[in-house]
């Protein structure tokens, strides 16, 4: 992926001259990772400005879980849970927040406290309302492939791009501009554990699209099959991922051990990009 300014309300993210990095805030009980750690506002605000101090150019709030098996929540415990969190970080943190949901009303309650982007794990194909908000607030979507099951009658990745597509043309149908669609290969959502491998190791097809990609596979069931290793001693394997997207085309890596994914970053966008501090 080439250069390309991501405007995030206030901010403007300069795609393509590092790698990003989104730290992740769940404010829910039952995330597979660190459910329940981060759901009183205080210290879900601590946490947040903790992954800032650390490097992160981006926090993705979260109030309902995700992980396959988990159970659907409804919009107004959503809002319940993300709404006191967004305020508090838009007054009280320097990055662009994004609001992960893929319910067009928790997304608008968000913008309107002043959330910058919208992550929607369902790339705006479930609710049909999201693209209406996304183009209603001119915010960044970022659109995550997913699919019910993980059968898939076509090859992998002909199946995702055709999918984006789909989510692209809804995109501009009502009114979203190409400059703020970034999308995601959605490891972990509708694929197995080789499909997940067999993703990662073609990533680099996706960018054919022309637009900028983001990674998260942070802690995921994949990288613990290979490693045999819970979710909180997977930030290794996370960075091997990282490392490979990176030198495959990807320009946000979504994360929650933000120090470390982003000091690997660095490395690599020295090697992959070029971007040495000394010639600064």
């Amino acid at each position: 992926m080439g250069k390309m300014d991501l405007k995030c309300g206030k901010y403007t993210l300069n795609l393509g001259s590092k790698t990003f990095i989104m730290g992740i805030l769940n404010v829910t009980p039952d995330s597979f990772s660190d459910g329940g750690e981060f759901t009183s506002v205080d210290i879900a605000i601590k946490h947040a400005k903790e992954m800032v101090s650390e490097g992160a150019h981006i926090i993705d709030v979260g109030g309902e879980s995700t992980r396959p098996g988990s159970e659907e929540v409804g919009v107004e415990e959503e809002i319940k849970r993300i709404a006191p969190v967004i305020e508090a970080l838009v007054r009280e943190v320097d990055v662009p927040i994004s609001i992960d949901t893929y319910k067009s009303q928790v997304a608008e309650k968000a913008l309107s406290l002043g959330a910058h982007i919208v992550n929607d794990v369902w790339g705006m194909q479930r609710d049909k309302n999201m693209a209406n908000v996304v183009a209603k607030y001119n915010v960044p979507i970022i659109a995550m492939h997913n699919q019910i099951g993980t059968e898939y009658s076509t090859d992998i990745m002909d199946s995702m791009i055709n999918f984006f597509k789909e989510t692209v043309r809804i995109g501009t149908e009502a009114g979203i501009s190409h400059d703020k669609i970034v999308l995601d290969p959605g490891i972990g959502f509708g694929k197995t554990a080789d499909h997940n491998i067999e993703v990662m190791s073609r990533l680099e097809e996706l960018n054919q699209l022309g637009y900028p990609i983001l990674l998260g596979t942070s802690r995921k069931s994949t990288i613990g099959k290979i490693l045999d290793l819970p979710p909180k001693e997977r930030v290794e394997g996370t960075i091997a991922t990282s490392i490979i997207g990176i030198q495959k085309g990807v320009d946000i890596l979504r994360v929650h051990d933000v120090k470390e994914n982003l000091r690997a970053a660095k490395v690599a966008d020295a090697i992959v990009r070029g971007v040495v501090p000394w010639t600064k």
